[in-house]
């Protein structure tokens, strides 16, 4: 995370001498925003959803702040809502559009850009397969660079559980990238 608990324990004294001002919610939005809206884009794969999620997560920061007791990190707390936040979205999706170009770089040429147009469709597709329990810890560590400790505090689980729960993801994103 692009805070340490120093900066954390910053925000959380600002909020217990002034509770729910939108400056603090202003400074946990520009410190946290780039990490949230990737972790809300691979959980969704919309960007246009990622975003809305943003917003709905950093808005239920701001109602809730008042009541932020301050049992866990800040931004732990943050990405708990934004997490349930991408998983309601999704789940109220109508069944899946095409791919869409945003999430995919342009390559020169023709015939390189339907080359990626296939592998980004045949990941995604893996991806989409796996449970939402291991796209989240994958996309947490492998994509946000989490680490194991972080990616428990967040979830409220054991660090051995983060370690089992990686390794079946890897597992299982392989075993269907190979059947794609």
């Amino acid at each position: 995370m692009t805070d340490g608990p120093a900066e954390d324990q910053n925000l959380a004294t600002r909020i217990a001498t002034v509770r729910g001002r939108a400056d603090v919610v202003r400074d946990l939005f520009l410190a946290h925003r780039q990490r949230v809206f990737a972790l809300c884009l691979h959980i969704t794969g919309r960007r246009a959803e990622a975003e809305d999620v943003l917003q709905e997560a950093f808005l239920a920061v701001h109602r809730g702040l008042s009541g932020f007791r301050g049992q866990s990190r800040l931004s732990t707390w943050l990405y708990r809502i934004a997490i349930r936040t991408a998983f309601a979205v999704r789940a109220r999706r109508k069944p899946s559009a095409p791919l869409p170009d945003d999430l995919i770089d342009a390559a020169p040429g023709p015939d390189r850009l339907a080359g990626a147009r296939q592998q980004a469709a045949r990941l995604l597709g893996a991806f989409d397969a796996l449970s939402a329990d291991q796209r989240t810890i994958l996309s947490m560590f492998a994509v946000d660079g989490l680490r194991h400790g972080e990616i428990a505090e967040i979830l409220g689980i054991a660090e051995g559980t983060v370690w089992s729960r990686l390794h079946a993801a890897r597992r299982a994103l392989a075993c269907a990238t190979e059947t794609l």
